[in-house]
This record gives structure tokens, sequence and C-alpha cells, in this order.
């Protein structure tokens, strides 16, 4: 294992499942949330290096938490995921990556190399 974390919040099952197989493939250690209060707490247990973030989730808009967890997690890398890039949305800071769907696995390893 690289030692690295992974936590997927999104609710998109099959998306979170390609990622996650992904992941593991490149020895990371991978959690998926569906939700975005679940996402929240187990950012804090779990303590990832990376979070991707869905920004429409079914209990909440997931960019309005970016600020908390980049505060609360200040060595995590933050991708900020929408099926709609608004950038206006999406917190100006140098550890925040805004990246539309859908994904490829090509920008994916770009991102996490």
């Amino acid at each position: 294992m690289n030692g690295k974390k992974v936590l997927i919040i999104d609710d998109e099952v099959d998306l979170c499942l390609l990622l996650k197989n992904y992941l593991t493939r490149q020895q990371f250690e991978v959690v998926i949330s569906h939700k975005l209060s679940d996402g929240l707490k187990e950012a804090l247990d779990f303590v990832p290096d990376i979070i991707f973030l869905d920004n429409n989730l079914p209990d909440s808009q997931g960019w309005t938490k970016a600020g908390y967890l980049l505060e609360a997690l200040p060595n995590t890398s933050l991708y900020l995921i929408s099926a709609y890039k608004s950038g206006n949305e999406a917190p100006q800071n140098p550890r925040v990556t805004v990246i539309e769907k859908p994904l490829s696995l090509k920008a994916i390893e770009s991102l996490i190399s």
C-alpha cells in the first residue's frame, strides 16, 4: 500500500465503485460515503489525504462544506466534482481542484500522481 487514503463522497454508486476499484489497484486505501453528513463524519475519523466531493448530494450541496473540510483537514487535497462547471461556487484555494463529470480514469490518474 502506498499509505495514501482517499475518501469519496458521492451518491452515484457506480462512479464510487469505479473510482474505488481503480484507486485500490493503485494501492490507495479507499472509503466511500453516499451522503454528505456521513462523509463529514468519515473525513474526521479516516483523515484522508485526498477527498473527492460531489456537489449535488441527497442531503446537501457538497461544496458548501468544502471550507470546513479544508480547515479541519489541513493536509488534505480536495477534488470537487460536478456535472456543471461553475467556478463561482468553488472555494478559491490551492488545495481545491474542480473536476467535471463524466470523470475519466486518465484524468484521475493525472490528479493523484
